[in-house]
């Protein structure tokens, strides 16, 4: 480490913490890793690290030789911070005694670079607002090896430290891009991506649709689902069967349902 601090108005301190906000986010073209596995697995995918601040009593805890090595490694600015200082620093529930500032990378679709160019599967979210379904979303499209991540009119900006966090780092393995609707439709159909929608409206029942060619699955936003602008543009559109009172299901799950029934079609396939 190079230096310690113990004040509780360092200005470091202070940047982290002004950090939680958006607008500074952008500003600075910053965010904040917060987590033994968010911040391995940052330094892994190779994500643009510039400073690093560790509290050593709650990270000996954690007991994670592999970051320590990795941290150590690390030609970047490192801080240590007592625990009361770590705890205003930390902006979420656990506290695990490791934050990491990172550049914000670029985000332009045209940096996607898809691993399966022949048939993709790309999942596009429209207006999602919370960072925790975001994350999951993430998390489950890396679980399941998706080809690309992509926000459409963005209401939450997709390197919020909570979608970060969400997401516990997966973030940085994922090919992610955003872009405004009509961005991303022209993106899809340059691409030769095929477009599914998911409604409650559709007549189609999700495990009965083709889902074994290039695909993009579109999903909606928490409150209000998918825009017009997108079910006026599907090629396909399909719905999850609700057999009980709820009539939807939280958009996490939903990527997940249809997103696995795609990597099941296609594992079928291979056979």
């Amino acid at each position: 480490m190079q230096s310690k601090i113990i004040s509780l108005t360092n200005s470091r301190i202070k940047k982290i913490v002004q950090l939680r906000d958006r607008k500074t986010r952008q500003e600075l073209g910053l965010t904040i890793i917060e987590g033994v596995r968010e911040v391995e697995r940052a330094i892994d995918c190779k994500a643009d690290i510039k400073e690093i601040y560790c509290c050593p009593d709650m990270l000996n805890k954690m007991g994670s030789l592999a970051l320590d090595k990795k941290l150590q490694a690390l030609e970047v600015p490192k801080f240590e911070l007592s625990s009361p200082v770590f705890l205003k620093a930390s902006y979420g529930d656990r506290s695990e005694g490791v934050i990491a500032l990172m550049s914000i990378p670029e985000t332009s679709l045209e940096n996607i670079r898809l691993k399966n160019k022949s048939n993709p599967i790309v999942v596009v979210v429209e207006s999602v607002e919370k960072p925790g379904n975001l994350g999951a979303i993430l998390r489950t499209c890396d679980g399941a090896g998706v080809d690309g991540v992509i926000v459409c009119d963005e209401r939450t900006d997709i390197y919020n430290p909570n979608v970060i966090r969400a997401s516990l780092g997966t973030i940085f393995s994922m090919q992610v891009g955003v872009g405004t609707s009509e961005h991303v439709l022209h993106y899809l159909r340059d691409s030769k991506i095929r477009i599914c929608v998911t409604t409650p409206s559709a007549k189609m029942v999700y495990t009965d649709a083709d889902l074994n060619k290039s695909l993009a699955i579109i999903m909606g936003s928490e409150q209000k689902g998918l825009s017009a602008f997108w079910l006026n543009n599907a090629d396909m559109k399909v719905n999850i069967p609700m057999n009980g009172v709820a009539d939807s299901l939280n958009v996490s799950v939903s990527t997940a349902v249809v997103v696995y029934e795609a990597l099941r079609q296609r594992k079928k396939g291979d056979k």
